[in-house]
């Protein structure tokens, strides 16, 4: 894989007290939601608006001022992950790998990130989460609380859902402390899912090593803060403001897509990415890009060294570096770095790997793809 362009910015630091606050970020696991793209490719590196979802949630860090990261990765991946991030640098940060040799949960990650967490605070934040909301509120308020007598054990972030049960669900007590948590309830005492974002003091570690592998065989976060609450460890909870989404499936990874090009139209000082998605001829930031006979609907984002003609882009649409786009029409959809597209009409709603090649005609509709790397469509 061609490593990642790094996208310049201003690091905004969140004002920290004393005590120094990690983060630990969660990019291993082998993507089978996301198949046939991550047969060949990290599912955290699968781009949102060109940008890989990992960077967003290494950037919302740096953001908050946390500089201090450990990123767990697989064997499968982990290599492909190190070459893009680097050492953290580009992002203000520095960044210690930690492998896990199978997926056995998310208590597991913390269990083996433990050398590197120490007796620190520290930010949990599953790696293929995009959140519209930065992180420096809740992690200051966290911070905040580190100094006072009723500092709590945990906080965990919430949203508001409409399908708790598809969750972790967290019922609160008139305060927001946490009473319990429950995994995918069939009768959820609440409408509030875990987000995947948690801060966590070294009680956790203690809490962990308490717990034993859920009948799936893993060691679960939600086992490990049930147990801080039942010997008697506070932990409250904050609820989300603006969306979030799971990019682990094809859909809500166009969704995320849609939402981030919104968002940065919205939110021109937005930390959450450089890019700035305009309507031709203005295409942001990108560098040797040759449109003719074409049109680029807002929102929509261009990548370097990308060719179309006599085609129609957009809307919610990102067309990676190195692309060609001949006589197609495009909307609602990710193309990845090096597709070449051919007389393919009417591609909605789709998903196409790096490098890949579809050729049509202008007696066919293409309408909904998800095509893996290095693949080869003729549309008949």
């Amino acid at each position: 894989m061609t490593p990642a362009k790094m996208i310049p910015e201003k690091i905004i630091s969140a004002k920290m007290t004393s005590t120094k606050i990690k983060g630990l970020i969660l990019s291993g696991g082998s993507g089978t939601r996301l198949r046939p793209l991550t047969y060949s490719s990290a599912k955290q590196l699968v781009p949102v608006a060109n940008t890989p979802v990992l960077f967003y949630g290494i950037k919302a860090m740096a953001a908050a001022g946390i500089t201090d990261l450990g990123i767990i990765i697989s064997p499968q991946t982990g290599d492909e992950i190190r070459q893009a991030v680097g050492g953290g640098s580009s992002f203000g940060a520095s960044v210690t790998w930690i492998v896990q040799d199978e997926p056995a949960g998310l208590a597991h990650c913390v269990q083996i990130a433990q050398d590197f967490l120490d007796a620190d605070p520290f930010v949990m934040y599953l790696g293929d989460n995009i959140l519209e909301q930065p992180l420096a509120g809740f992690v200051q308020s966290f911070a905040d609380s580190l100094s006072v007598s009723t500092t709590p054990a945990a906080r965990i972030l919430l949203a508001k859902v409409p399908d708790p049960s598809m969750f972790g669900v967290a019922e609160l007590d008139t305060t927001g402390s946490v009473v319990s948590l429950v995994e995918k309830p069939t009768n959820p005492a609440s409408d509030l899912a875990l987000v995947g974002v948690y801060m966590f003091t070294d009680a956790i570690h203690a809490a962990i090593a308490q717990i034993t592998p859920s009948p799936r065989g893993e060691l679960e976060i939600t086992d490990a803060i049930s147990t801080l609450i039942t010997s008697g460890k506070p932990v409250d909870s904050e609820i989300l403001d603006g969306w979030w989404i799971d990019t682990g499936k094809k859909d809500s990874l166009l969704e995320a897509n849609r939402l981030v090009l919104d968002h940065l139209i919205s939110d021109p000082n937005s930390d959450m990415s450089d890019i700035r998605p305009e309507i031709s001829p203005k295409i942001g930031n990108a560098t040797d890009v040759e449109i003719t006979a074409s049109t680029i609907q807002t929102p929509s984002v261009i990548g370097d060294n990308v060719l179309i003609a006599n085609s129609h882009i957009g809307p919610y649409t990102a067309i990676g570096p190195n692309c060609q786009i001949i006589n197609s029409t495009i909307s609602n959809s990710v193309i990845l770095e090096g597709a070449q597209l051919t007389d393919v009409n009417g591609l909605t709603d789709s998903l196409i790997g790096r490098h890949s090649t579809i050729k049509g005609s202008p007696a066919t509709t293409a309408a909904h793809l998800t095509l893996g790397d290095h693949c080869e469509l003729e549309l008949t």
